[in-house]
């Protein structure tokens, strides 16, 4: 079995940054595709930012210029740094990952719980 588990949000002002980490954790041989989606509520649940094994990465355009996307093949890792934050962006931010068990057959997608990350004053 897989968990992807979420970390590095909370509260932040305006124009403020938060770096988020998903870190997947289980017999992995490799993990493919990484993406990082958020959800509030009511709403659907909208890619941010999804980034290759090569680190070809991918941002929805709400976010382009101030978010980016990276990842520790090592570690089983993606990370999403997030600056000049906007109230816009408070949502449940989760952590989506394609992963290759080890003795798998297939790649097998996997959420995170999701981390929380409000932007106010």
């Amino acid at each position: 079995q897989v968990q992807l588990v979420e970390s590095g949000g909370g509260l932040v002002q305006p124009g403020g940054s938060l770096k988020l980490s998903c870190v997947a954790s289980g017999r992995i041989f490799s993990s493919n595709v990484m993406t990082w989606y958020r959800q509030t509520p009511g709403k659907q649940r909208d890619m941010v930012a999804t980034i290759q094994f090569d680190g070809a990465a991918n941002y929805a355009d709400s976010v382009k210029g101030r978010f980016t996307i990276s990842r520790d093949n090592d570690k089983n890792a993606v990370y999403l740094q997030m600056n000049s934050l906007k109230p816009e962006d408070t949502a449940v931010y989760y952590c989506h990952g394609e992963i290759w068990l080890v003795g798998g057959s297939s790649w097998q997608e996997y959420w995170g719980q999701g981390t929380q990350v409000t932007v106010s004053a």
